[in-house]
């Protein structure tokens, strides 16, 4: 009787006061009074009850506040439109150099196909799997390696140097020679049928490797494989050209005759830039700055680079940005594109919304602590072709082109201010002769490793 007494008051206490964490009727009893809803706070209730938080969170006065003129802006061609697939960082690459092909051959406008380089951005990252998943088949499939390359065979994500690796290998067509596809604007069902087939191969060759077979005989069916995969994206987005004819017709009406090429050789004659000569710099404050780091096995082909980049506080990349805008030279841009973006004017402003004032709680994150907690990552890849200054010539605000199209943002470009460039920019890629020697010498450091699976560097989509 002693022993049913003791163990109901122990319950008891356990009930009003809690343990291990539970929540008791105790607990939320507390909660429940250090939280109430009166005075304006009803009408605030009220409010989120019948709209959107960005609705009520917004700013007008900071919203209207940003102009959208620039002291130096590069001239551009026509917004582009990635529709609805995750091909960002390719329309922001081929968008840094459409400028140099325009000013070349003096034309209004010209694009590149962004389908070309996609159709083998997929193909040599299905290929990259399989090799991937040979490499490995050694360990259990519930090791963390495995686990997320099964995750992930391929998708449409990717940065600078997926992009470098296929314009150095592939090289680049006009828009005109390889268009778009309805599968290449809308990439969701293409891709997820292409995951099914490239898990359904990987456990084929996993097997192979288990059973013994040899080198020999696990390549010739990794062959077999790509050709399916070959054959569904030719279907999809149909076969790039080994070589084409191409002719313009310039802003003065002049038409040039017809010129045969190889995807290389246009790119060599139109462009001719080496993408070695850009480096790629982030600011990461969770990692020690003034070093070089690679991100392992971030990459689209097996020979390829991988995410190889210079860690820099913000404020030393944009005196570096600023001088290849000086320069009318584009950059690529990377960034959390959906943090305190107002797209009705396509600001990106710290002021834009207010949620502090909406719901009495404080959101004061800094940038470490975001990225630690998985809170903001780069999300979104642009080009970078505009900044104005102050009478010192401080960085006001900057431009970004867009690739959603003429009617997002304004006209298709977004307006970021100075403060929230600190705060939500992961990458930038910048041509080294705007880069300071000492800075450059960085390159020269053995990078540090990075976890392919670190929360902070997603790739653009």
């Amino acid at each position: 009787m002693r022993k049913l007494s003791l163990f109901i008051l122990i319950f008891t206490f356990m009930v009003s006061y809690g343990q291990n964490g539970i929540l008791t009727p105790k607990i939320i009893d507390q909660i429940r009074s250090q939280v109430q809803i009166q005075g304006t706070d009803r009408a605030i209730s009220n409010a989120l009850a019948n709209d959107e938080i960005k609705t009520l969170a917004f700013n007008p006065i900071a919203g209207k506040k940003e102009d959208h003129y620039f002291t130096y802006e590069i001239k551009t061609g026509k917004i582009t439109n990635q529709q609805k697939s995750g091909r960002c960082w390719l329309f922001a690459s081929l968008n840094m150099f459409r400028p140099k092909v325009m000013q070349k051959y003096n034309l209004d406008n010209f694009e590149f196909s962004e389908n070309y380089l996609y159709f083998w951005h997929i193909f040599e990252k299905s290929n990259l799997f399989l090799e991937n998943i040979i490499a490995t088949a050694d360990k259990d499939i519930y090791d963390r390696e495995v686990s997320e390359l099964f995750a992930s065979p391929v998708d449409d994500g990717g940065a600078w140097n997926d992009f470098a690796n296929l314009v150095k290998k592939y090289g680049a067509v006009p828009k005109s020679v390889m268009p778009e596809t309805y599968q290449s604007l809308h990439t969701s069902l293409m891709i997820s049928l292409i995951k099914e087939k490239l898990r359904q191969d990987g456990l084929l060759l996993r097997e192979m490797v288990a059973n013994g077979k040899s080198k020999q005989e696990i390549e010739n069916q990794k062959i077999k494989m790509l050709a399916e995969i070959y054959r569904i994206l030719v279907l999809s987005l149909g076969e790039p050209p080994k070589q084409f004819q191409w002719r313009y017709k310039d802003k003065d009406g002049n038409i040039s005759e017809y010129k045969t090429y190889t995807p290389l050789s246009f790119w060599q004659e139109a462009v001719n830039v080496n993408p070695d000569d850009y480096v790629m710099f982030v600011d990461d404050p969770t990692r020690e700055y003034y070093k070089l780091y690679d991100r392992e096995n971030e990459r689209n082909t097996v020979e390829g680079i991988n995410w190889h980049y210079i860690n820099l506080p913000a404020k030393e990349i944009k005196k570096f940005a600023l001088a290849s805008l000086q320069d009318s030279e584009a950059m690529y841009f990377s960034c959390d594109v959906g943090k305190y973006f107002n797209p009705k004017d396509g600001t990106l402003d710290l002021n834009n919304y207010d949620y502090q004032s909406v719901f009495g709680v404080k959101f004061d994150m800094n940038k470490k602590q975001r990225m630690l907690t998985h809170q903001s990552a780069s999300t979104h890849g642009m080009a970078l072709v505009g900044v104005d200054v102050d009478k010192d010539g401080k960085p006001i605000k900057w431009k970004l082109e867009n690739s959603w199209g003429q009617d997002k943002g304004h006209n298709g470009f977004l307006t970021m201010t100075d403060q929230w460039f600190d705060e939500y920019m992961f990458r930038i890629v910048i041509h080294k002769k705007y880069i300071d020697k000492k800075i450059l010498e960085i390159l020269k450091q053995k990078p540090i490793k990075v976890p392919y699976y670190n929360p902070a560097f997603k790739a653009d989509k």
